[in-house]
């Protein structure tokens, strides 16, 4: 299989960071990028980047790309935030284009629920929404949020090493179940 790992945003987007500035967005999804695809290589797919490390893609580009290549899977890693500031929100959710294809839904619930069960983070569901990179992607495409970065606890596992190698192992062993179902 053939496998676009997007790690969302890019080195300098503006905003993307832990309200103490402690944490840019970027590392933390280029870490589980990087972790993502070493695991998939290991099982014989072929795996992708639509970022680069030294600066921002954007997104025109990225879902260029991967309907180009004709990828199999599209897979955006994200830290999520709310507001500027540290609050109670937290929690994992995964994202579907607005009129989700039946392979998307079922890849969204696979990834969503390891990622529950491996990070015991709260669940915060598979939703629905109109980001560019679902919509103009023509592939089965999700979009992860691994965590928030304005709550206090999850800020310190998003910047922690093995957390990140939880979610990456979580993401791939979500594809791994879709894949076994397709």
């Amino acid at each position: 299989m053939k496998i676009m790992i997007d790690a969302g945003h890019g080195p300098n987007t503006p905003g993307k960071r832990s309200p103490d500035g402690r944490l840019r967005e970027f590392h933390f999804n280029l870490a589980v990028a990087e972790e993502v695809k070493k695991r998939l290589l290991l099982e014989g797919h072929t795996v992708l980047f639509s970022h680069q490390s030294d600066k921002d893609v954007p997104l025109y580009e990225r879902t260029s790309l991967a309907n180009r290549l004709k990828v199999d899977l599209f897979v955006s890693i994200h830290a999520n935030a709310l507001g500027h500031t540290f609050n109670a929100t937290s929690g994992i959710e995964t994202f579907t284009y607005t009129k989700p294809q039946k392979a998307t839904q079922q890849l969204a619930f696979a990834v969503q629920q390891s990622l529950l069960a491996v990070t015991g983070r709260k669940d915060r569901g598979v939703k629905q929404a109109d980001f560019a990179v679902l919509r103009d992607t023509h592939m089965p495409a999700i979009l992860v949020e691994c965590g928030f970065m304005t709550h206090k606890q999850e800020v310190e596992l998003l910047k922690s090493a093995i957390y990140r190698k939880y979610c990456a192992q979580a993401i791939c062993f979500g594809i791994t179940c879709f894949e076994a179902n397709h």
